[in-house]
């Protein structure tokens, strides 16, 4: 995997939305739907991967500590070391549905302890 420091340090959340998620293999995942921002410090704590189903269709939402993913230039997408069987039992929720991490207490935390953040 190749990792560089790019021209610039940020970027912005609408260049996010859509880049490709890959595991640690270089085989895609999915792509990232949306990030979860702590309000009050501004740190991106979670991207959501949307991830499963067909031709867009089924799919659902995993969300992933951002701490975990990695950008990988080669790639042009992040790189998340998780296998895709783990992913499949990943706390996530139906595209359809409304977010846990603003219906749920604890939800974050929840994630975070699957993934060891």
């Amino acid at each position: 995997m190749t990792t560089s420091q790019t021209t610039h340090d940020v970027i912005c959340s609408d260049k996010v939305h859509g880049t490709s998620v890959y595991d640690t293999n270089g085989d895609k995942l999915g792509s990232i739907d949306s990030l979860m921002i702590d309000k009050r410090s501004g740190q991106v704590l979670h991207a959501v991967l949307e991830f499963g189903g067909f031709l867009g269709l089924g799919t659902d939402r995993y969300p992933v500590p951002w701490t975990k993913l990695e950008y990988d230039t080669e790639l042009n997408g992040y790189v998340v070391p998780v296998e895709e069987d783990r992913l499949n039992h990943a706390p996530r929720y139906a595209h359809a549905s409304a977010s846990p991490f603003t219906t749920e207490v604890g939800y974050g935390q929840r994630v975070n302890d699957y993934y060891g953040s």
